[in-house]
C-alpha cells in the first residue's frame, strides 16, 4: 500500500499534467490577438510554462526515486523534450494545427528553464545561512 501511495505522490502529478497539455493539444488553434507577434509570444509563453511545469513535476518524481540529482535533471528535460515531439506529432492530426520543430525546442527550452529555476531556489534553501 505504500508503494502505490508513493507512485501516486511522486508519478500521478507529472501523468495529470501531461494529460492536461495533451487536451488542450487537442483543440483546434485559435488567434489570441489581432497582432501576430502578440499572439505569437502568448502561445509561446504557454509552451515554455507547460513544458517547465512537466519538467519540474518530472524532477521530483525521479528525486524521490533515488535517482542522483545530475541524472533527474538530465531525465527530466529528456522526458518533457520527448513529450514535445509527441505532443507535435499528436497535433498533426488536429484540424487548424500541425507539427512544428520550433515548437519542440521551445519546449525543450522551457524544461529546460523550470528545471534551472528549481535548482537555483533548492540550492538557496540549502545553502548555510539562509
Amino acid at each position: 500500500m505504500q508503494r502505490i501511495q508513493k507512485v501516486l505522490n511522486y508519478w500521478l502529478p507529472p501523468i495529470l499534467w501531461a494529460l492536461i497539455i495533451f487536451i488542450f493539444s487537442s483543440f483546434p488553434t485559435v488567434q489570441t490577438t489581432e497582432f501576430f507577434l502578440g499572439d505569437f509570444l502568448i502561445k509561446k509563453s504557454a509552451h515554455l510554462f507547460e513544458y517547465g511545469v512537466l519538467a519540474i513535476l518530472l524532477y521530483r518524481a525521479l528525486l524521490n526515486y533515488d535517482v542522483n540529482t545530475n541524472k533527474a535533471l538530465f531525465f527530466a528535460i529528456l522526458i518533457a523534450g520527448l513529450y514535445g515531439v509527441s505532443d507535435e506529432f499528436h497535433q498533426s492530426f488536429i484540424p487548424g494545427r500541425g507539427p512544428a520543430v520550433r515548437d519542440v525546442i521551445i519546449d525543450t527550452i522551457g524544461a529546460t528553464i523550470g528545471i534551472f529555476l528549481t535548482r537555483k531556489y533548492l540550492e538557496s534553501k540549502l545553502a548555510p545561512g539562509t
